[in-house]
């Protein structure tokens, strides 16, 4: 797994990971994620594919500006990342909040999706973690400050060192604790409460991509799911493939809401198996005007 490059994009900085060559596969992380989630299939990944895992900002390495975290300005922030990179044309995978911002991605910018890989998506469904509805509310700035205290997290951080000296493997906990630890930072801390509220309130999510998935009916698209997933359920696999029947959809027995760190093998295999049996979506603006018009 390399280190972080950096971009400066609009005045910002922007952490990026990259490696690998041939057809490019963008990994977009979770809500107080990072590109360290794609850890346990990145190396694996380059070795067939090129390979971009980016910060989003207000996320891990990259800023975070007191501005706009909304699923449309980061699909935009990805657009000038890929081209300030020369990437013209991508198979965007997104994860949880990530998955929301790969359709929006999709549907703002066709011409750069190749294929669509959504995993424990966010935007497919009202229900949601009580957590994240309770930390919608006003008032959880207030939570978060002591939620979070130094020597809670450096006594997680020792008790996860012990546990990987001594070959235990958890790691669903294991990331629970990078994005639960992540909001020690007070920057950090408010941009995921911006990020929070621009797709969740305290009923659950506020973001519906369904009234726009037939859009997607031109790219190639498979859903990731686990069957114990306690933040999104797996209905929302059920309910997305109905309205894309030409998706592909993967449920993951015993897994819940990271795939990709909890069952990686599966992840890897299911992944190269859909870029290697089917054919990247090459759609103009002319072709999805078209598209937007006959479905209208």
């Amino acid at each position: 797994m390399p280190a972080p490059s950096h971009a400066l994009i609009h005045g910002h900085d922007v952490a990026y990971r990259l490696m690998g060559e041939g057809e490019t596969i963008l990994l977009i992380h979770g809500m107080a994620g990072s590109s360290a989630t794609w850890r346990h299939v990145m190396p694996d990944l380059a070795e067939h594919h090129r390979v971009l895992a980016p910060d989003l900002p207000g996320h891990g390495e990259s800023a975070k500006p007191a501005g706009d975290y909304s699923l449309g300005a980061y699909a935009s922030g990805l657009r000038d990342l890929l081209t300030a990179l020369d990437i013209d044309r991508v198979t965007v995978v997104g994860q949880s909040l990530g998955g929301g911002v790969a359709m929006q991605l999709a549907y703002q910018h066709p011409e750069l999706c190749e294929r669509l890989v959504l995993v424990s998506s966010g935007g497919l469904g009202r229900e949601v973690s009580w957590l994240l509805r309770a930390l919608s509310a006003p008032g959880a700035e207030l939570v978060l400050k002591v939620a979070a205290p130094s020597f809670v997290r450096e006594g997680g951080d020792s008790v996860r060192r012990w546990l990987g000296d001594h070959g235990i493997r958890a790691n669903r906990l294991d990331e629970m604790w990078r994005a639960y630890s992540s909001l020690g930072d007070a920057d950090t801390r408010q941009a995921f409460l911006r990020t929070l509220r621009s797709v969740v309130d305290p009923g659950g999510q506020s973001v519906s991509a369904h009234d726009r998935l037939y859009l997607a009916s031109a790219i190639p698209t498979m859903i990731i799911w686990g069957d114990h997933d306690p933040i999104i359920p797996v209905a929302h696999a059920e309910a997305a493939h109905e309205a894309m029947p030409d998706s592909r959809v993967e449920i993951l027995h015993g897994v819940g809401h990271f795939p990709q760190v909890e069952d990686p093998r599966r992840f890897i295999a299911l992944l190269l198996d859909f870029m290697r049996t089917t054919e990247p979506a090459e759609i103009e603006s002319a072709t999805f005007r078209d598209h937007l018009r006959a479905t209208s």
